[in-house]
């Protein structure tokens, strides 16, 4: 690792990034329990919290703004209670609602979590998962464009879960946008569409999905792993791939050149959202030019950070570049 931290952050500070996907609300429903319910062997949870979170592709925009970047965060939602929620947490957050489009024809795509203490008994989801129509699709676009007209843009991110935002024609749209505007393109793929991402510029899937995609087995093993980077550059036309490994680390690739980054020891209470930690890292660091195995060290040692924490949550800007300049440090001893 060559570049100071200092400098890396600093030209953070710098970029604007457009966040496209599914933006959702994270609940959480917090309680004590201290008996089976009579009606069936179940847990009753005594409510005493209820908390509401920015989750999905706001919660990469949180991360963003963590970071020190400017996030303009673009999706469509409903028209019901929960997404007046939603309009309300974004700015008591510090993001701007103007990128988010209602519809009537969804629902505000809301996980309810159950807790007792720090344990999750139960996840409730309400969600529309169909793609958009043609309707919601073509003033989506052209929301999107008008918006890469109006401001200067340094990455694209899309976030996908499948919700049913980012459909092929929306992908395929604006994609084409940022080949022609020359902006950098990073995607955090789901199972449905994920060969649509034509030409983005960095591809992240975890492990488990490039398993569910690739033609063979593979392994958490450099080998293997280069192999599937070489068949998603032949789908796709990519410049970098990313795999998260989980409790492995991850293993990025560029030009055939490979690395894989392993994860630091660390009291892990909740995986929610490290990938969102992740992208968010790893899109900053390939938009101000930061090589590749520099970024994926960065971004590894971030999403390891945010497991650190219960829910869904960003990441801590000044924990991170305390971790990365003692990186530095212990390798140059």
């Amino acid at each position: 690792m060559t570049q100071k931290s200092s400098d890396i952050f600093e030209a953070f500070k710098t970029l604007n990034v457009l966040v496209v996907g599914d933006v959702m609300i994270d609940r959480y429903v917090k309680g004590e329990v201290e008996r089976i319910s009579p009606e069936a062997p179940v847990p009753v949870v005594h409510l005493q919290q209820r908390e509401d979170r920015l989750g999905g592709a706001a919660n990469v925009a949180l991360n963003l703004r963590a970071l020190g970047a400017t996030p303009y965060l673009c999706s469509i939602i409903g028209q019901d209670r929960d997404a007046a929620q939603l309009l309300e947490l974004l700015p008591q957050n510090g993001l701007s609602v103007k990128g988010l489009l209602q519809s009537s024809k969804r629902i505000t795509t809301v996980k309810t979590r159950i807790l007792a203490g720090s344990q999750q008994l139960l996840r409730v989801d309400e969600e529309i998962t169909d793609d958009l129509d043609a309707t919601d699709t073509q003033r989506f676009v052209a929301a999107i464009g008008n918006m890469l007209d109006e401001r200067e843009i340094h990455a694209i991110l899309f976030q996908d879960y499948n919700k049913g935002v980012l459909t092929p024609e929306v992908i395929r749209g604006i994609l084409l946008y940022a080949l022609k505007r020359d902006i950098p393109t990073a995607v955090d793929p789901k199972f449905r569409n994920f060969w649509a991402y034509k030409h983005v510029t960095l591809f992240k899937p975890n492990l488990k999905e490039i398993r569910n995609q690739m033609p063979e087995p593979v392994l958490p093993e450099q080998a293997s792993l280069q192999r599937a980077a070489n068949y998603v550059r032949q789908q796709l036309g990519n410049q970098y791939t990313l795999i998260t490994l989980s409790e492995k680390g991850l293993f990025v690739e560029e030009n055939g050149q490979s690395l894989i980054v392993g994860t630091r020891p660390r009291q892990i209470a909740d995986v929610s959202g490290a990938g969102d930690t992740v992208i968010s890292v790893a899109t900053l660091g390939m938009a101000i030019g930061l090589p590749m195995p520099e970024t994926a060290v960065l971004a590894n040692l971030a999403g390891g950070q945010v497991c650190e924490r219960l829910g869904v949550v960003p990441v801590n800007k000044v924990q991170l570049q305390a971790e990365y300049e003692q990186l530095q440090q212990d390798e140059r001893v």
